[in-house]
């Protein structure tokens, strides 16, 4: 990978992950606060926070063809830094996306009029929700916890990027304004 239409390829990558990464974490906690969203979401949940995944090794080996072809500086490096530290984020939010895509499917939707409580001879339905509260909580904090990760890891990444693409390529002031000035 290297050019398209003249452009490096990991411009435009970079905008997939961008704004990829982002909707997968919100989805992710959306679906993990609360399981009828996840519910709602169905498989969408785990196959965008795949293609979410997928897209961060392609963009970090496009950005690896880019950095050879581009002077190296200080700001660059970083930038190269912080980018091999997305893959293990984005991970996270599709292994929890399964998770939260799995556990939602096997829940059971409450029929109007019926009584949970007195489901089986000892009330195995209301038990069932009672154990698995403790691992909606772990999977909700995690989920959580992931999410802000790789939102703030894509804003660091993005932010040193364009300091390293920007840095000295343009004027504070406008150059022939039509004022004349």
């Amino acid at each position: 990978m290297s050019l398209v239409n003249g452009l490096p390829v990991h411009v435009l990558l970079v905008h997939v992950v961008v704004v990829l990464i982002p909707l997968t974490a919100l989805a992710l906690v959306a679906g993990a606060v609360w399981p009828r969203a996840a519910r709602r979401l169905g498989v969408l949940l785990p196959s965008l926070a795949l293609v979410a995944l997928a897209s961060v090794p392609l963009t970090t080996q496009a950005g690896e063809w880019l950095e050879r072809h581009v002077e190296s500086d200080a700001l660059v490096r970083r930038h190269t830094e912080l980018g091999d530290g997305l893959l293990p984020w984005a991970l996270g939010l599709f292994v929890l996306a399964a998770v939260v895509w799995w556990s939602a499917r096997g829940t059971k939707r409450a029929v109007p009029g019926e009584d949970l409580e007195s489901t089986g001879p000892t009330g195995t339905a209301r038990a069932g929700r009672m154990a698995a509260l403790p691992v909606r909580i772990v999977v909700a904090v995690l989920s959580l916890a992931v999410a802000a990760g790789a939102v703030v890891d894509v804003y660091r990444i993005g932010d040193s990027g364009a300091k390293a693409a920007w840095h000295d390529a343009y004027s504070k002031s406008a150059h022939g304004s039509q004022d004349g000035s």
